[in-house]
């Protein structure tokens, strides 16, 4: 159950994220509500989530995987362009996200 909570709170920071963009600085009231609300579910299903899963592979999944689909939206919703760079950086967060997880729960 600990690892749905976490699924459904990276994507309610996921579109809080993607509603900030869309708030133009705060200074649009509907997507700057979305992102309000979006974080405080997202960071309540966090703190819900570390009952059952241990807080550096619930962490690291949750930035990891949020900041992995935050870089495919961008490319995909606002047209921001794929480098290598960002390739490989994506790859080496889901990288770690993976080697943090096989470590084990000790």
């Amino acid at each position: 159950m600990g690892y749905l909570t976490l699924a459904v709170a990276i994507a309610a920071e996921v579109a809080a994220t993607t509603a900030m963009k869309y708030s133009d600085g705060f200074t649009r009231l509907w997507p700057s509500l979305l992102t309000a609300l979006g974080y405080v579910v997202s960071f309540a299903l966090l703190a819900q989530t570390l009952k059952s899963v241990g807080i550096g592979t619930a962490y690291a999944i949750w930035a990891g995987v949020g900041t992995a689909s935050i870089a495919v939206i961008g490319l995909v919703l606002f047209g921001e362009a794929l480098t290598l760079m960002k390739a490989a950086g994506i790859l080496l967060i889901v990288g770690g996200v993976v080697v943090l997880n096989l470590g084990g729960a000790h």
